[in-house]
């Protein structure tokens, strides 16, 4: 496997990357809510699984705007079709999980993915944290679960097995960052290598729908279809496009820590538009995350072996 730049990869964050990826989280954390709202009308793999093609045909369409060959051949099929599995399975395991463990629970241990991206972009990227960073991703995580309310009381074993699928869904998600980082994904145009995840993703969670047994007992009403126009076009067709191009820039650990925000605009989205509480907490949560992200995409001491600053194939 060719090994990706090096220059690449170190690339730090500019005030107009971290301002775009904080768009990309604000959107994803109102679109925990616009899928809550949609539930009542549509079933949440079945929900997941029309986002999935909807979004191919957005990408599509993109795709041939821009003239974007997605048919050539280019040896990236392997590694998309990888991707575009875990891509799916991530989401059955979220969805899944969800049945088991409480939403701030989940969200909590969803939001483990920067710790995956972390450590794979050390062993296959070469990517180097200090001291200093990983406690800054400490800080953040912390942050996150006091914003969601955990430790929560009485958890048994049905809640335990809610949790490991969200760490299972995070790691799924930190492993398709990677594998984008590392394989010929990441040379091949953003609208590839999401196709790729889309194609396949919106059969596997169809399936599991099927299997799960969902239906829909009435036609969707007016808001459940304009908040699945809404995933479909911004969520997936446009945000999802924007985050590929910037991870194959940026550093993958480093951007994946921004991530960190997305539970808390999630958070606010459900106090403004659901009505949800929110407590005295969540502004020290908040302080908790920014620190932890000062920390974290503070510049990595250099060092001085060469085979730590070379990419891992």
């Amino acid at each position: 496997m060719k090994s990706p730049p090096s220059s690449s990869t170190e690339r730090p964050l500019n005030a107009s990357a971290i301002a775009l990826v904080l768009l990309l989280c604000l959107t994803w954390g109102f679109n925990q809510v616009a899928v809550k709202l949609v539930l009542p009308d549509i079933p949440p793999l079945t929900q997941a699984g029309l986002r999935s093609f909807g979004g191919l045909i957005i990408i599509l369409l993109v795709a041939r705007w821009r003239r974007v060959p997605l048919l050539m051949r280019d040896g990236t099929l392997a590694a998309g079709l990888f991707a575009g599995v875990l891509f799916g399975i991530e989401f059955i395991f979220l969805y899944c999980g969800l049945v088991w463990t409480t939403a701030s629970r989940a969200v909590v241990f969803l939001y483990t993915s920067p710790f995956f991206v972390a450590l794979g972009s050390y062993r296959f990227l070469g990517e180097r944290l200090s001291r200093l960073q990983w406690v800054g991703l400490a800080l953040s995580f912390v942050g996150v679960a006091l914003a969601m309310g955990v430790p929560q009381p009485n958890v048994d074993a049905k809640v335990l097995l809610g949790d490991l699928m969200m760490i299972g869904a995070g790691s799924l998600w930190a492993a398709t960052t990677l594998i984008i980082k590392v394989s010929r994904l990441r040379a091949v145009p953003a609208e590839k290598g999401l196709a790729y995840q889309l194609v396949v993703s919106a059969p596997v969670l169809g399936l599991a729908a099927l299997l799960g047994g969902e239906s829909m007992t009435r036609f969707p009403g007016t808001l459940a279809i304009s908040l699945m126009v809404y995933q479909v076009v911004w969520v997936v067709g446009a945000t999802f496009l924007l985050w590929f191009m910037m991870i194959k820039t940026y550093s993958a650990s480093k951007l994946s820590a921004f991530t960190f925000f997305t539970p808390l605009f999630g958070v606010a989205a459900g106090y403004f538009i659901l009505n949800e509480p929110l407590t005295a907490a969540f502004g020290v949560a908040a302080i908790l995350v920014t620190a932890g992200l000062y920390l974290v995409n503070r510049p990595a001491p250099e060092t001085t072996d060469p085979l730590l600053k070379r990419p891992k194939t």
